[in-house]
């Protein structure tokens, strides 16, 4: 079985996996993995990838350390299964290329646009050839709500639940719907952009936000809030062949 360990900027990821099917999944602090003592007692795991956008705590290279196997390290120097044309490789976020890499086995030969909402919200492209070209990154949901709060001296803060409306009949459904609505606008947007240039393009939506589209781009739209997770698993096999 293969331990994967993904390191976020708010919380850190744990699963199992038996060859490339998910076994179990475990949510923890990203400065404190305490699950995963009991982990590797309950499952007899052999290998193992950490990949992290946040500088690893002490107590975490402490924990990762102590693993009965080696765990490899993801970074920009990682051998991957794509090719890589990013300018600046050495500052690519690692939960992105491994979104795209995840993406791209489950739909090889194709031109993929990965949309991961998390924290921020990120676009990365692929192309059929299996070029990462790159892609762009735009502030996440709940960022937007706090930045709006945090800039201005009388807008209060608010969170996403709760009713969302065409035209804000309050200051609290107007700023819930410009933010959502305005982060599913910009979404569809980015794919009609996309698919001008590249018309076969299909579309992985992962991350922890859920959004609603125009119907006309459902059939191209795969959700997937695992694809990260499945992208560094195919990492540590990839690497285990060379």
């Amino acid at each position: 079985m293969e331990l994967v360990i993904d390191i976020g900027n708010s919380s850190a990821k744990l699963a199992v996996f038996d060859k490339n099917e998910i076994v179990d999944i475990f949510y923890d602090s990203n400065r404190d993995i305490s699950q995963l003592d009991n982990l590797c007692k309950k499952y007899k795991i052999t290998k193992g990838i950490v990949s992290s956008v946040v500088k690893i705590s002490d107590t975490i290279n402490r924990q990762i350390n102590s693993l009965p196997f080696k765990a490899l390290i993801l970074s920009h120097s990682t051998s991957i299964p794509i090719i890589n044309d990013y300018k600046s490789p050495q500052t690519l976020g690692m939960d992105r290329i491994a979104a795209v890499i995840g993406a791209e086995e489950i739909k090889p030969e194709r031109d993929l646009l990965i949309i991961d909402a998390g924290t921020c919200i990120t676009y990365d492209f692929i192309d059929s050839n299996g070029h990462y070209k790159g892609g762009n990154i735009s502030p996440g949901v709940e960022m937007r709500f706090k930045a709006l709060k945090h800039y201005t001296d009388k807008l209060p803060y608010i969170d996403k639940d709760g009713k969302t409306l065409l035209i804000g009949e309050d200051t609290e459904t107007a700023i819930r719907s410009g933010v959502t609505l305005g982060v599913e606008h910009e979404i569809v947007g980015y794919i009609s952009l996309m698919r001008n240039k590249y018309p076969q393009l299909l579309v992985f939506l992962t991350g922890g936000n859920d959004f609603s589209f125009d119907t006309k781009l459902k059939s191209i739209i795969f959700v997937d809030k695992f694809l990260v997770l499945k992208g560094l698993n195919r990492i540590i096999h990839y690497n285990e062949e060379l």
